[in-house]
């Protein structure tokens, strides 16, 4: 296959000095043109340039940009040049405009749409006729997408995009000339622009004081900073939604490749091929032909002696379904480079022993030459612009090569699609079933939606039918394995383990952390079963060519009955007491209803059907027995932590969670803590996960290079540091014993444990990873759904557990009964996806409890629950949380009959 590429590459691999020159030239790092300019393209040189528009060379020290003057920049190019298109896909969270730029040359984007449509044909080659694959791999052009200023904190790429878009609308040199006749480069300028702004904004404002460069004391996107990048199998953010559209269904590019940047005391850039492990199930051209783009953008580094770049290094090939480790799985090439971290944008002075200190990553034992880094960096100052040169070359790299290989690009997109369809025939899971009666069947229904929106063929069953001796329901959805996302459904729809070989340790067999989470198993996240079938479904489906909205039906009568079990009914709950209704939750089960459900009453029949319309959720009939046993529910008073010194990204996830289900919050910071009498305010304040370090702001240090993370309280403004020391925990614990209840996600169950003295103990607190190891996994869980704390859930579940949860025990003590268990693990065979050792340590162990603490009680959900908003199979222990009062009220606990609560 290499030599392939090498050969109708002409120089994959060893390109001619005069190629490399013109590479150069074009990427800005020569000024010599070596192609007398044409008449078109003399109107070109009116564009005004980056220095003109912006007073600077593009990472000059100390400047950053306004995101809405590169947008105006933009539309100037558009304005002035017959080579780019802007269009406004969609807004940003906090509405600014989402930006895709169109750059080709002037007859090609005239026939936008049409190399769309050809591009869609290769993609999915199904039905095409061989003659029309033929022809368009003759007259089609590769499209190549690349995005910029993802994670806001790494913003030279946001100059780069400024730089690179001008090369490309004004440059007259052959190699450029080429790229446009023959690419279709889909450029995002800043797949973030919020948190842009956010950066931009602190960064100018301390510049010239001791704060210049340091990192950001807030959340670089409104709800989940760094997290960003792990939306884009789920994309739940309007940004998500935008760019997933573009790349999973409106284009299907032929390469992506998005621009980040690391720490700062490694190599100068990671560039393509990711390191060992890669997944398994995409085409092996995908892995391939990111080897081919990595090694043009090596040899074009060197070319022009920007030293420090590596390739097969540090970011393994199985990483977290962010955009470009999804990518590979839609037979799309897609990759990233990480360039080295300056002080955001000020120098960074580093010594040579420095550089040396590589954290033992993949394949980079030291700074010394080495096969995959022949021309390591010596040390020095680190500045902006040296990020801007060494991304302008990987930019340009990958559609120079694209251009020079635009009928094999072509030919390859037609094969990897074939040969990924045919392979889901052959396999042995010919489809996943989603049946749609389910424990809770809105919930699968978003399932099917979110396949949807990946581009996956989705059918649905307009009748009963039998499939393998299982009778499905009309409504029921099939997702074939027959189709080019082979390899993506199998990743979302199947059991996955991590490998756990000589990739995944270090030689003494400590486990080697897998790039974020060791599995992304949709449905198990969503609590939903997808059955997988040997057999190919034959019965008559229709295929779905959009999502699908549930309406929600509403009975006659007044009084409705709304299932506990759908996690939507929480939101048509929080609705129905916005507008005034009086809502009861069953507690005994008793006629139609079951423990859990939902008794409202004096809504009218027109606000229930707009509740219902939004929700999905069915206003049922409530027989004159249901509600027997229910008791009356008011809006929860909530707080929820929030602080500073970078922001806690949990904490952005759930106010995203709470605001999706209108669950009324604030937001508490330490002042209001630390003034006390908190119970007068909240019913419940919850605490997202995070050190008891970071909450009562113990520890300092000011924080490393690059600006990238955290760090101690000196590392920021005084206005934004944070901690709510002893004072802020005397006035947890008396809120708590006042009545309140606080609920900790995952490892904030320490400061319960540590601070307020619980009789409960973390079972795996400082266990060696040898010992206890669970990168990102689903585990068993059994759920005490009978007390209220697990209403709704079903009885076996399935919890997200990262390395920084938790697995309790009661500590023995003379009252055992203020520990009440609301899930535990399984007795065995506890892993259902991931990667997990020491499955003896947890086996029955609990995995959430209640602990009544005074009046009130401590519920700790020692797993992710809510985890990136992506956890819909557990928001109910969340949501029965925050809804259900202490359960000291209810005679839990195992009290005896009118035993003093103590304290």
């Amino acid at each position: 296959m290499m030599n392939r590429m090498m050969k109708k590459g002409g120089r994959a691999l060893g390109m001619s000095v005069s190629a490399l020159s013109l590479g150069a030239a074009a990427l800005g790092l020569a000024t010599t043109s070596l192609v007398a300019p044409t008449t078109a393209a003399i109107a070109q040189q009116a564009l005004p340039t980056p220095e003109a528009w912006f007073g600077h060379r593009m990472g000059t020290d100390g400047f950053l940009e306004p995101y809405d003057k590169m947008v105006s920049y933009y539309r100037q190019l558009e304005k002035s040049s017959n080579r780019i298109k802007v269009v406004e896909i969609g807004k940003s969270t906090e509405g600014r405009p989402y930006l895709a730029m169109y750059i080709s040359s002037p007859e090609n984007l005239a026939r936008l749409e049409e190399y769309r449509q050809m591009n869609l044909k290769l993609a999915d080659p199904r039905g095409v006729p061989q003659a029309e694959l033929d022809r368009i791999v003759r007259e089609g052009k590769p499209v190549i997408a690349q995005s910029y200023d993802l994670h806001s904190t790494e913003i030279g790429s946001s100059l780069t995009a400024v730089e690179f878009t001008y090369n490309m609308v004004s440059k007259t040199d052959a190699a450029t000339m080429n790229v446009l006749n023959n690419v279709i480069l889909v450029m995002l300028p800043s797949i973030n622009p919020d948190g842009h702004e956010y950066v931009q904004q602190y960064y100018m404002k301390y510049k010239g004081t001791s704060f210049e460069g340091g990192p950001v004391p807030y959340l670089y996107q409104k709800y989940v900073g760094h997290d960003n990048n792990r939306d884009a199998f789920m994309m739940n953010l309007s940004e998500s939604k935008a760019l997933g559209k573009l790349l999973f269904v409106d284009w299907k590019p032929e390469a992506y490749i998005d621009h980040h940047q690391m720490g700062s005391y490694g190599p100068r850039i990671v560039i393509p091929p990711y390191a060992d492990p890669i997944r398994p199930d995409a085409d092996p051209l995908v892995w391939r032909e990111e080897q081919w783009f990595g090694a043009e953008m090596a040899a074009n580094m060197d070319a022009a002696k920007l030293p420090g770049a590596i390739g097969n290094a540090i970011y393994s090939g199985w990483g977290h379904f962010g955009f470009h480790w999804i990518t590979p799985f839609h037979n799309t090439a897609g990759m990233l480079d990480e360039s080295a971290s300056a002080n955001i944008a000020s120098p960074l002075y580093i010594h040579p022993d420095q550089i040396a200190d590589t954290g033992n990553q993949r394949n980079v034992p030291d700074n010394r030459p080495q096969m995959n880094m022949p021309d390591p960096w010596k040390g020095g100052w680190w500045r902006p612009r040296d990020i801007v040169e060494r991304q302008l070359v990987t930019s340009w790299s990958v559609v120079d090569m694209a251009a020079r290989n635009r009928e094999m690009l072509l030919r390859n997109a037609i094969l990897k699609a074939q040969r990924q369809t045919d392979r889901g025939a052959a396999g042995e899971v010919k489809a996943f079933i989603l049946d749609i009666n389910q424990h809770d069947p809105l919930t699968v229904t978003k399932l099917a939606n979110s396949l949807i929106e990946q581009g996956v063929d989705v059918y649905r069953a307009p009748a009963q039918f039998v499939q393998e001796n299982r009778v499905y329901p009309a409504g029921t959805y099939v997702v074939p394995m027959n189709q080019p996302n082979m390899g993506l459904i199998r990743y979302l729809l199947g059991r996955t383990f991590f490998p756990d070989d000589l990739y995944a340790r270090t030689r003494d067999g400590t486990p080697i952390r897998p790039y974020d989470m060791s599995t992304d198993t949709q449905n198990e996240f969503m609590g939903v079963e997808a059955t997988p079938t040997g057999i190919a479904v034959t019965a008559n489906m229709e295929k779905l060519t959009g999502p699908v909205t549930p309406r929600g039906t509403v009975a006659a009568g007044g009084t409705y009955l709304l299932d506990g079990a759908l996690n939507d009914s929480f939101h048509a709950t929080n609705l129905a007491l916005k507008q005034g209704a009086t809502v009861r939750r069953v507690e005994r089960a008793s006629g139609n209803a079951k423990a859990g459900d939902f008794i409202v009453t004096g809504l009218s029949q027109q606000a229930a059907q707009s509740i219902a319309t939004t929700t999905g959720v069915n206003f049922a009939a409530g027989d004159s027995t249901a509600g027997a046993g229910a008791i009356a529910m008011k809006m929860p008073r909530i707080g929820m932590l929030k602080r500073w010194r970078g922001g806690n990204i949990d904490e952005g996830w759930t106010r995203l969670l709470f605001e999706t289900y209108e669950f009324p919050y604030n937001s508490v910071m330490d002042a209001e803590i630390k003034a006390g009498n908190l119970i007068k305010k909240y019913d419940v304040i919850v605490l997202p996960s995070d050190s008891v370090g970071m909450m009562t702001g113990e520890g300092g240090g000011r924080a490393g290079g690059g600006g990238l993370g955290g760090g101690g309280n000196d590392a920021f403004p005084p206005e934004f540091r944070s901690g709510f020391g002893e004072e802020g925990i005397k006035a947890l614990d008396d809120f708590v014993k006042a009545g309140g209840r606080i609920v900790t996600f995952g490892e904030a169950g320490n400061l319960a444990i540590e601070k307020f003295r619980l009789p409960v103990r973390n079972v795996v607190a400082g266990l060696p990873t040898k010992q206890f190891w669970s990168p990102g996994s689903t585990l068993n869980i059994n759920v005490a759904n009978d007390t209220p704390l697990g209403y709704g859930m079903p009885n076996k579940a399935l919890a997200i557990y990262t390395q920084e949860c938790q697995v309790y025990e009661a500590i023995p003590s003379m009252h055992n009964e203020r520990v009440d268990v609301i899930a535990s693990y399984a007795q065995k065979d506890i892993l259902r996806s991931g990667w997990l050792l020491g499955e003896d340590i947890i086996v029955g162990k609990a995995a959430a409890v209640a602990v009544q603490h005074g009046r009130g009680d401590v519920v700790m959900l020692g797993f992710r629950a809510q985890h990136r908003s992506q956890a819909h199979g557990t928001y109910k222990l969340v949501f029965d949380a925050i809804y259900d009062m202490p359960m000291r009220n209810k005679g839990s606990f195992g009290a005896a009959p009118g035993a003093a609560s103590g304290s």
